[in-house]
């Protein structure tokens, strides 16, 4: 993307990534044995000895009663996702009940996410982690909080923890509306998987365990290609791959990983209603053929515990670059408003917990550090993918320590009180190309958290919680003098930004069904944010959100599983300052639903359902999007140790939107910029196969 030389890396990587495919492979088929793979814990399915087919173990079947803390936390286990379609990967996240992962920017690039009012951009308030290590990037090139799962392997995913509000000791930065833990697998069964479909969809991915010495060896390789529907091919060309070494006994237990991404795509962003209504462009159509990234990430994990303590460390290599124009012609109607953003850095850290029990009570200590070394975090002005002039160009090393206590205690036989308090510190050190926006910032929070559980009956529990958190700002917003597009004086920002919120809940668990229900609020003392698309930062009101949610997973008989999500959220910005105080892209109600049916125990049925309703793009309400409704279908036939499958996407080929956005822009032979809305349409019907081997 840039005429800088790139690192000689990201031309190794698919070489390294394929040999990594064969050697996986190869060992499969040596394999002459292959231990079996543990279970995740039993279920109340466990129970059904007199089922005639194969029990599946559904993380969402799982007992919460007596163990969660709140009505909004859960487990998503590998076999709930198994068996149904997902498009892209940051889809995942979608097992998170009221969460919608959307795309406007090409499939290389990390989604927009939604929850509980929150137009998440790409993480600023969501707290994303794998095998322990915090996903969502500082300071990042692109936005604050920037989380991209894209470099994630389905088939290695072994479980999603996730935890909605601020009321957990062991989280802080970004976590305020949530927090998705992911964790991969320690043993697969080795199989390899291959994928096509239209608009040149090809994707193979071969992995599997074997023992190793005292330990589990566990390797997987993923190589996807997609062009998608869009005039100007994506060209997507993505590559990742896990090596995991995993071994200990009862009391002990360690693992050792590398892990390996790169992406490299074209992108068609959103565009103006008005272009395509004028015939300038098809519906599938770019107004700047310049666009697009590149992503490189690698990996070091180390974790373990041993006895009541665990502990975790990680190092992380990450290279970012994206090209967009969202605005065309409006600011430099000769060459253009394109835009170039980079982000080069390490990210290191570890973190560490002890457990101990006395009588009814339980304590957890624990503390964790993060340091991002960030060697350029730059914006540049750019004519065909090029940069030719140089916005904003930093370096900044920011640290942040968190420490926390977190207990529990059992106060009757069936009530239970949580109290924890976490303290966080961060520090910057901004090395600015502009000399005044140089500087060092700090700041430190204290975040209390309360809870009550208590079982009201049998497979009834009710909950009440209360709990702080924040996200941090943009370093460069904590040390900004001027403003580098203008040349103004700006203000600057505080570091770390409050949230506050709490929530009254109730679960049942019974032999078919589980369900929940949640009212929720949730405040901020700041939406202040860095837009990286301008290189300065935009200060706005404080925030409040109040919400419900309603959750239902339903096994009517064995060969049927049901579930649903509703979720409506009123989010406003608030404060003598707020006016017109609608939060622009805050989508209001979301509903998510799927049947898995199996009529033989060789075959499943899935359908699939996702909607969002229409969100106000501006304060005042005049402007909204237009909601978006789409199914997916899928069937999935086993024959032995192959299992063939169909997955349709948008199955009854809707015209909606995957996001819409509404501001000023500029197009060719335009006399000057018009306010208009800006979308990016959901992709077409199409129809992809895939053949699974397992050995």
């Amino acid at each position: 993307m840039s005429e800088n030389a790139p690192s000689p890396l990201p031309r190794t990587l698919p070489i390294w990534l394929a040999g990594i495919a064969a050697s996986c492979f190869a060992s499969t088929v040596a394999a002459q044995s292959v231990p079996p793979i543990e279970t995740e814990p039993a279920s109340r399915e466990s129970d059904a000895a007199t089922e005639p087919q194969q029990i599946v173990v559904y993380g969402r079947a799982l007992d919460e009663i007596g163990i969660a803390r709140s009505g909004s936390q859960g487990t998503v286990g590998y076999a709930d996702f198994d068996a149904i379609p997902i498009s892209r990967v940051g889809e995942l996240l979608e097992n998170v009940p009221g969460l919608i992962a959307t795309q406007h920017s090409g499939s290389g690039k990390a989604n927009q996410f939604f929850l509980r009012g929150f137009n998440l951009d790409h993480g600023t308030d969501f707290a994303g982690f794998v095998d322990g290590v915090p996903i969502n990037m500082r300071s990042h090139g692109h936005g604050q909080g920037y989380l991209d799962f894209n470099f994630l392997i389905p088939e290695a995913v072994e479980r999603i923890d996730f935890r909605k509000g601020p009321y957990f000791a062991d989280v802080g930065d970004f976590s305020a509306a949530g927090t998705a833990a992911f964790t991969t697998a320690d043993t697969l069964r080795p199989f390899a998987d291959v994928q096509v479909g239209e608009f040149g969809f090809v994707r193979g991915v071969a992995g599997g365990s074997s023992e190793l010495g005292s330990g589990d060896l566990l390797i997987v390789g993923d190589a996807q290609f997609y062009d998608g529907p869009w005039v100007l091919a994506e060209d997507l060309k993505r590559f990742s791959g896990l090596v995991k070494y995993s071994f200990g006994g009862e009391n002990s237990r360690f693992s050792l990983q590398l892990n390996a991404y790169d992406a490299r795509w074209t992108s068609t962003d959103q565009v103006p209603e008005r272009a395509i209504a004028s015939g300038l462009i098809d519906r599938f159509g770019n107004v700047d053929d310049d666009l697009g990234g590149s992503t490189t990430r690698l990996g070091a994990v180390v974790g373990g515990a041993v006895g009541d303590t665990t502990f975790s460390a990680y190092a992380t290599r990450y290279e970012f670059e994206l090209v967009s124009n969202f605005t065309y012609f409006l600011e430099d109607p000769v060459r253009g408003d394109e835009f170039l953003q980079r982000d080069e850095r390490w990210v290191l850290g570890g973190a560490v917990a002890h457990r101990f029990e006395r009588g009814p009570l339980a304590v957890n200590l624990g503390a964790d550090l993060r340091h991002d070394a960030i060697g350029e975090v730059g914006l540049f002005g750019s004519v065909d993918a090029v940069a030719v002039d140089t916005v904003r160009r930093d370096a900044i090393d920011q640290t942040g320590i968190g420490l926390y206590v977190d207990s529990q205690i059992t106060i009757a036989p069936r009530l239970r009180g949580f109290a924890g308090l976490r303290f966080d510190y961060q520090t910057v050190d901004v090395r600015s190309d502009l000399a005044a926006n140089s500087g060092n910032a700090d700041d430190d929070l204290f975040a209390p958290k309360f809870g009550l559980a208590w079982q009201a009956g049998k497979g009834i529990e009710l909950y009440a919680n209360y709990g702080q958190s924040f996200h941090s700002n943009d370093a460069r917003g904590a040390t900004i003098a001027f403003d580098p597009v203008s040349g103004n004086a700006a203000e600057r920002v505080p570091l770390l930004v409050r949230a506050e919120g709490a929530e009254l809940g109730a679960r049942l668990e019974t032999a078919t069904i589980d369900a929940s229900l949640i009212g929720f609020w949730l405040e901020l003392d700041s939406e202040l944010v860095f837009i990286g698309d301008g290189g300065a930062t935009e200060p706005n009101d404080g925030s409040r959100r109040y919400g419900v949610e309603a959750n239902v997973f339903w096994r009517p008989i064995p060969t049927v599983v049901i579930d649903v999500a509703y979720a409506y959220t009123d989010a406003k910005f608030v404060g003598p300052g707020a006016g017109a105080n609608a939060i622009p892209g805050a989508v209001p109600e979301v509903i998510a639903a799927g049947i898995a049916v199996s009529p033989v125990p060789e075959l499943t049925v899935t359908a699939r359902l996702r909607h969002f309703g229409r969100a106000p793009l501006i304060e005042d309400r005049s402007v909204r999007s237009d909601p978006t409704t789409l199914v997916n279908l899928a069937g999935y036939y086993d024959l032995g140790p192959l299992r063939l499958g169909i997955e349709v996407f948008n199955l009854f080929d809707t015209r909606d939107a995957d996001i819409t956005y509404f501001y000023e822009s500029r197009l060719p032979g335009e006399a000057s910029g018009v306010e208009d809305r800006h979308f990016h349409p959901v992709e077409p019907r199409q129809v992809r196969a895939s053949l699974r081997v397992s050995f």
